[in-house]
């Protein structure tokens, strides 16, 4: 039998997705947590010069019956013959180390009398143990399906399965693991007492067959993951050592990323100084100076920060710790209107909004669902990262807290721990507005500890890199372009009449010529398209400290957060000469508010700025992916509408406290 296309099916932390990835060879990451794969995915697995087999990666699911939206898409494609997706076999990748478990997913999926492929993850575990299982006797318990022992880490035993799918036969012998005239309904005969009573036959025959295949030793020690266990999920101490993980975390990404983001900035600099004093002068060579390398400069110069944030959660991930961090919050979450599967996508929120949201799919509960997708928006993502570290650095002196703590460090940990805070305080308050007829519950699998893999965490750094810089940078380089241009240009005869109107200086003298050059480049940027529109919006803004120059930024930034720094950099950048060999930071910290005297940015305006962007939906893609996931747009509009009123208030309150 020649199979053009095949499901893979798994329940969560299984190492699915791994198989997927040393079946296909695709840059799928992989996490160690339930909820990482929250659709179908396709690869193909080449058998030969001229054949190749569809792989579908499905969503983790512990049972056919479907309790989630992601459940529901395995639940679908397998019952249904017609569905454009149906597979010619199934590939049940199961856990070996938990065979009874793993093994009720399995006996429903062979039930439906699909072609399937038994393939048993993680035998070099299972052999440390010193378990064995006879798969010879595995596969006549099931009529002779193919059935294969992998390392899907390794890619041990990878070429063997494949070579099963390349020469698939399906086995004649079929015969059903548990018919249905066998299960007998106590009490009402609803479809809710079956499935219980089925699953409970289930696993009393899946219990018998693993009499006859597995080999334990006679004395079983006590696994390093329950061991480790006793103090990382421990009532007190469970929670201590989470927050010092998150303390770590962002100290390190301020210190260490601090030495190439500086490299950065000066390259970027230095290339800006370079085209100006080289190319010929006019509007390819202002362009180029002041509006395309200055956006560039500032999506490449996070890059560092970006890169360190997602290796800690991808390690994270990776060793298994994640999960431990879902069953502690459980107990905190619930009085908030959560559970501790929402803590994934919250925590998922710190690197991008979008997956995070989409991940809410394993919440089954439909109030908890929604609860966690109004409030993920919150939590402080990977856009918001740029413009936290550009305003710290602009207003946060560079001291240390008890000559340990870098001051810059803790307050980037602090803009985090609020926007979790903010986020705990809303989910309360939407519990008394969302109502539901039933209530939640956490069903969760610990998975055991392993060393991360070093091929799954550059697969992830990429993924997450790559995505920043081309997803998020054509946006920025779009902007910064539009920006330079707005920037350069005013309504006709209003710049020019302007810049006729400013004195020439009494003497000739190079500070003096210098001055009147900047005094030339203000007026003509604050008469300019972008500055005349600054200039009506800056009576809204200005109670919050904001001058019309970070308005413009507000304004640009709502289709991406990170689309501020750009911004900046390039409104910062028009008319300037760069021989002074001043950076972004230094042009932004000698800016005088003309009416006041006094710095534009100042420690009051700048923290009311985070706070706005700690607080603010500054996101088209965000709205659209809840308008997809609630399928209304009455959720993100009150998502819009409540975090644009906490950002203004936030930012009002801040300022005025502070100033």
């Amino acid at each position: 039998m020649d199979l053009q296309k095949i499901a893979l099916v798994g329940n969560p932390n299984s190492g699915k997705s791994s198989v997927f990835n040393q079946l296909t060879g695709m840059n799928q990451h992989v996490g160690n947590y339930p909820g990482i794969t929250v659709d179908k995915k396709f690869g193909n697995l080449k058998v030969s010069k001229d054949r190749k087999i569809e792989v579908i990666d499905l969503p983790g699911t512990y049972s056919i019956y479907p309790r989630s939206e992601d459940e529901k898409i395995v639940y679908d494609l397998l019952t249904n013959p017609e569905h454009e997706d149906y597979p010619d076999a199934v590939v049940v990748v199961i856990d070996s180390t938990n065979l009874e478990r793993s093994l009720l997913l399995f006996t429903q999926i062979y039930d439906l009398k699909i072609p399937v492929v038994l393939v048993l993850n993680m035998m070099d575990i299972l052999a440390k143990n010193k378990t064995e299982i006879n798969l010879e006797k595995l596969s006549e318990m099931f009529g002779d399906v193919d059935v294969v022992g992998v390392n899907s880490r390794s890619g041990e035993g990878i070429d063997e399965l494949k070579t099963r799918l390349a020469n698939f036969r399906n086995p004649e012998k079929h015969f059903a693991f548990l018919s249905p005239d066998s299960i007998q309904s106590n009490g009402q005969d609803t479809d809710e007492n079956r499935q219980v009573n089925e699953t409970a036959l289930r696993y009393e025959r899946i219990r018998k067959v693993l009499n006859f295949v597995v080999k334990k030793p006679q004395i079983e020690r006590k696994s390093f993951s329950l061991l480790v266990d006793k103090i990382v999920v421990h009532p007190i101490a469970g929670y201590v050592i989470f927050v010092g993980i998150l303390f770590m975390i962002f100290q390190t990404i301020y210190s260490v990323a601090e030495i190439p983001m500086n490299l950065i900035d000066g390259v970027f600099f230095t290339m800006s100084q370079w085209v100006k004093q080289s190319l010929p002068e006019g509007i390819f060579n202002n362009l180029l100076a002041e509006g395309i390398i200055p956006g560039l400069g500032g999506i490449i110069i996070f890059i560092p920060q970006i890169v360190l944030l997602f290796t800690f959660i991808i390690v994270l991930e990776e060793t298994g710790y994640m999960s431990r961090v879902v069953f502690i919050m459980d107990r905190l979450m619930r009085p908030l209107g959560l559970n501790g599967k929402s803590v994934v996508p919250l925590i998922s929120g710190v690197a991008c909004a979008i997956p995070a949201i989409m991940a809410t799919r394993t919440i089954h509960h439909w109030k908890d669902r929604l609860i966690t997708i109004m409030v993920i928006p919150l939590m402080s993502c990977s856009a918001r990262l740029p413009v936290y570290t550009l305003l710290i650095a602009l207003v946060v002196p560079d001291v240390l807290i008890f000559n340990i703590f870098n001051l810059k460090g803790l307050v980037l940990l602090g803009l985090y721990f609020l926007g979790l805070i903010a986020a705990l305080v809303v989910a309360t308050i939407f519990k008394f507005i969302v109502k539901a007829k039933t209530r939640s519950f956490l069903v969760l699998e610990l998975p055991k500890y392993k060393v991360p893999h070093l091929r799954n965490i550059a697969l992830g750094l990429w993924e997450k890199a790559s995505l920043f810089v081309w997803e998020a940078g054509k946006v920025i380089m779009a902007i910064s372009v539009i920006l330079w241009v707005l920037a350069s240009y005013g309504p006709a005869g209003k710049m020019e009449q302007a810049v006729s109107e400013v004195p020439l200086p009494a003497e000739a003298t190079v500070e003096m010529k210098k001055a009147y050059e900047h005094e030339i480049n203000s007026v003509r940027l604050e008469h300019s398209w972008i500055g005349t529109f600054g200039k009506v919006i800056e009576p809204v803004i200005e109670p919050l400290g904001y001058d019309w120059k970070m308005g413009i930024s507000l304004i640009t930034s709502f289709a991406a957060r990170e689309v501020f720094v750009g911004s900046m950099a390039t409104i910062y950048s028009v008319g300037e000469d760069f021989e002074d060999g001043k950076s972004l930071l230094d042009r932004m910290r000698s800016e005088i508010n003309p009416k006041t005297g006094l710095p534009v940015y100042t420690f009051a305006s700048g923290i009311s700025l985070m706070i706005f962007y700690a607080f603010a939906m500054q996101c088209m893609s965000t709205l659209a992916i809840v308008r997809q996931e609630t399928k209304s747009w009455k959720w993100p509009m009150i998502q819009l509408i409540y975090m644009t009123i906490m950002a203004y208030l936030g930012a009002l309150m801040a300022y005025q406290i502070l100033s």
